[in-house]
């Protein structure tokens, strides 16, 4: 996927994020399938107080 500037996540975007890191993907990984630069996964991470394990797409939607 093309990289984008300045993208917002969508609710989308944090399924995808926590269905990866379910897997066991990496942050690469993930923002490479997303199309978003890898500080834009350690950021949500970080805004919700999460890890990569912990990740779930409601708790990344209920931090906005």
């Amino acid at each position: 996927m093309e990289k984008r500037k300045y993208k917002r996540l969508r609710y989308e975007d944090r399924q995808t994020i926590e269905a990866m890191s379910k897997q066991g993907s990496s942050v690469k990984e993930i923002a490479d399938e997303l199309g978003t630069h890898r500080d834009t996964i350690y950021r949500e991470l970080k805004r919700c107080g999460a890890t990569l394990g912990t990740y779930t797409a409601a708790a990344g939607q209920r931090a906005l």
